[in-house]
């Protein structure tokens, strides 16, 4: 019996999930009054959806390709169909798919009302009022700082064979949490529960999935680029590049409805 194909995969795990996923986001717009963090069948969530969706793809291309040269990665013989550069079609489906699976979950969650911009910034859970100079100047320093520090450690692990995958990941991501942590890291820690939810949940089951798909030889990954630590049998390497890619989509998509709220 033959292995499944990259399309296959997408068949099977991705785009059933979506299509749940889009039956649940009409049910929550047209049936029920909850408030989640957008309507998700207003044109500017997707507006939002696509800029993340667009960058993503733009970023993640170059780095893939170079990552599946170096023989981080490949995938099974006859599992793929056609390519675009080194990577095949399927990846940059997984490109396309991925953020708009976390937007429609995302989709659904509730926000914290408002948005840290007044001179004090009400808190639902009781505790005193922050200013808004201490709320919004202090985070966005911690953030650059752990943002550098991270993309410093990623550099430094790239050095090593054993290391490198797990470096090429921080190296990456770097410059992407520095950007989303300076611009609006006060607003991304007082919606703290979504963001967290709105990761968590996608990152599991994409890491439940990519699971699957080494194990049924859609891809795999080299031995001698990871440091051979698993998270029940996922490579920690795997499982920290669905944790980060899903962090990028949820904070972009909070700090756009942030923008956008702030401009409305």
């Amino acid at each position: 019996m033959s292995a499944p194909t990259y399309a296959q995969f997408h068949f099977a795990f991705l785009l059933p999930v979506v299509a749940v996923l889009l039956a649940a986001a009409t049910v929550t717009r047209t049936r029920t009054t909850r408030p989640t963090v957008w309507s998700v069948g207003r044109p500017v969530y997707w507006s939002g959806v696509a800029v993340v969706t667009l960058v993503a793809v733009i970023y993640t291309t170059p780095w893939d390709n170079y990552l599946i040269a170096r023989g981080v990665w490949g995938y099974g013989e006859g599992q793929t169909f056609a390519h675009l550069g080194l990577a095949p079609v399927g990846e940059y489906a997984f490109f396309v798919l991925q953020p708009i699976l976390t937007a429609l979950w995302l989709g659904q969650l509730t926000l914290r009302r408002g948005w840290p911009e007044t001179d004090a910034i009400g808190r639902e859970d009781g505790e005193r009022w922050l200013t808004l100079g201490r709320f919004r100047r202090a985070p966005r320093l911690l953030g650059a700082v752990v943002a550098v520090a991270i993309g410093i450690v990623g550099a430094a692990l790239l050095t090593a064979d054993a290391t490198f995958y797990l470096g090429a990941i921080l190296a990456w991501a770097a410059p992407v949490l520095f950007i989303q942590w300076v611009v609006g890291l006060p607003q991304l820690l007082y919606q703290r529960r979504t963001v967290a939810l709105g990761v968590a949940v996608p990152t599991v089951y994409l890491w439940i999935i990519d699971r699957i798909a080494l194990a049924t030889g859609i891809w795999h990954i080299s031995p001698t680029y990871t440091t051979g630590v698993a998270l029940f049998g996922l490579p920690i390497e795997e499982a920290l590049f669905f944790l980060v890619t899903n962090l990028f989509v949820v904070q972009g998509l909070v700090l756009f409805r942030w923008v956008v709220d702030r401009w409305a």
